[in-house]
């Protein structure tokens, strides 16, 4: 046994867990903080704010009284107000009846703080979630701005075999003899597209200096690989950004179009990939995935895919964004992520698509590392995406989680009175193991999906 062989496939694997943890724990941190920020402000005393769970590994205590700490499971996180008797913040009853007798000192518990205060609380971890995510999607947004008008190229893709006439900062006027529209236009964009003759090399009217030149270039949707879905058919075969697939068992390609078509047809059977990759041809073998992809109606199709993202022969030209106009794509980010989960488990509970598109711990890490490995920029989208997700699943109303305590709140807003400490137990009992049967059922699914 070479044992040296295992060497690249052991740092491949702490990348990947160091990828999760890093993702997890700026998550976690800033759902938690949001609790103890709000708690702090709404007057509620924070006993304990950990980062992670089990034995303590580091921890100091602040002149405000909280003990701050880092643990050494570092899959989660809990603040522990006065007045809880754990991390899911069940009320500690000797402590609340020790704080009784004090108006003050029960006024700083979490269980006997005003209504208004605690469902602040409990909700502020959730919407600090969110709050991360639109900043760092407007972030995003600002520093890649807008695409310019008309459309411009800038960097050209590596494409094999052919002169490319086209040149940076060159303005599309004309592609195979048919008007260029303006590509936030989707509707005519499509119809462009449609209509583009799918032939190499094709013909282009630029606007160059200041004059109009006609050049031959690429066709404008070559089968490029500009991105690598994570934990796909492609990322198992080993195919790469900037992957150009020239040829499907034997056919040579012209279009990422014709890729998709001759992929669909295969109807899951295995394809020989020729792959040109830095001057090279080399041959890979992969089998298509069924994938369940949303649509923009809210629902889902269900298709033949091998996991690459397509795109033009080159990066379009762009111009900075306005803080605004960044600020409400970035919001309105977060709000597609919120949606498209939803309308995800929606389907996954009818039975419309597969259960196995819900994840557990293994397979976001393997996102996680899939992601990292693509740059900083994938990364920390991811971590937005995964930010938004932790939000949405916390305000589900299941006890042990905060929608649940939200819950409880809603019920004594409307009884004026909480529900009692046996009914709160049995139902957080309760909680507890349906969160801990969908982590089971979701681990099954990375294991045997």
């Amino acid at each position: 046994m070479d044992v040296l062989s295992f060497v690249p496939q052991f740092g491949g694997f702490l990348y990947t867990i160091a990828s999760f943890v890093i993702a997890l724990s700026v998550i976690v941190a800033v759902h938690e903080y949001g609790h103890y920020i709000v708690g702090r402000w709404s007057g509620i005393h924070a006993e304990v704010f950990s980062l992670g769970f089990g034995p303590v590994l580091w921890s100091r205590m602040d002149k405000r009284g909280t003990r701050w700490q880092v643990a050494a499971l570092p899959f989660g996180g809990y603040v522990k107000f006065l007045g809880d008797a754990d991390a899911a913040s069940g009320k500690d009853t000797e402590a609340m009846e020790a704080a009784a007798a004090d108006p003050a000192a029960l006024r700083r518990t979490m269980h006997g703080a005003p209504l208004w205060a605690r469902a602040s609380t409990v909700a502020a971890g959730p919407v600090f979630n969110f709050v991360m995510s639109a900043i760092i999607f407007t972030a995003v947004a600002l520093s890649q701005g807008n695409m310019r008008e008309p459309l411009t190229i800038g960097d050209l893709a590596p494409l094999p075999g052919l002169e490319n006439g086209l040149q940076q900062g060159d303005e599309l006027i004309t592609a195979g003899g048919i008007p260029v529209p303006n590509y936030q236009d989707g509707e005519a964009w499509e119809a462009f597209r449609t209509a583009l003759p799918q032939q190499q090399p094709l013909e282009y009217a630029v606007r160059r200096n200041g004059e109009e030149v006609v050049v031959n270039g690429p066709y404008l949707y070559p089968p490029f690989v500009h991105g690598v879905v994570p934990r796909s058919a492609a990322a198992d075969a080993g195919l790469q950004p900037d992957d150009v697939i020239v040829a499907v068992d034997g056919t040579p390609l012209v279009s990422f179009e014709q890729l998709k078509d001759l992929v669909e047809a295969a109807d899951g059977k295995v394809l020989v990939l020729d792959v040109w990759r830095g001057g090279e041809t080399v041959e890979m073998a992969l089998a298509p995935r069924r994938t369940d992809e949303p649509l923009p109606d809210g629902g889902f199709a269900t298709r033949w895919r091998i996991g690459i993202v397509g795109g033009l022969a080159f990066s379009p030209a762009t111009e900075a964004a306005g803080f605004g106009e960044a600020v409400a794509a970035g919001t309105y980010q977060v709000w597609a992520v919120v949606e498209t989960s939803l309308s995800g488990l929606k389907h996954m509970i009818t039975g419309a698509i597969s259960t196995c598109n819900l994840s557990g711990p293994i397979g976001i890490a393997e996102t996680s590392g899939a992601m990292a490995s693509q740059g900083a920029e994938s990364f920390i989208r991811f971590i937005a995406v995964l930010s938004t997700a932790v939000g949405l699943l916390n305000l589900f109303p299941v006890p042990a989680l905060d929608g649940g305590h939200l819950m409880f709140y809603a019920y004594e807003a409307v009884a004026g009175r909480p529900p009692s400490d046996r009914a709160v137990r049995v139902l957080m009992t309760f909680g507890i193991a349906v969160v801990l049967s969908l982590m089971v059922f979701a681990l099954g699914n990375d294991l045997f999906c």
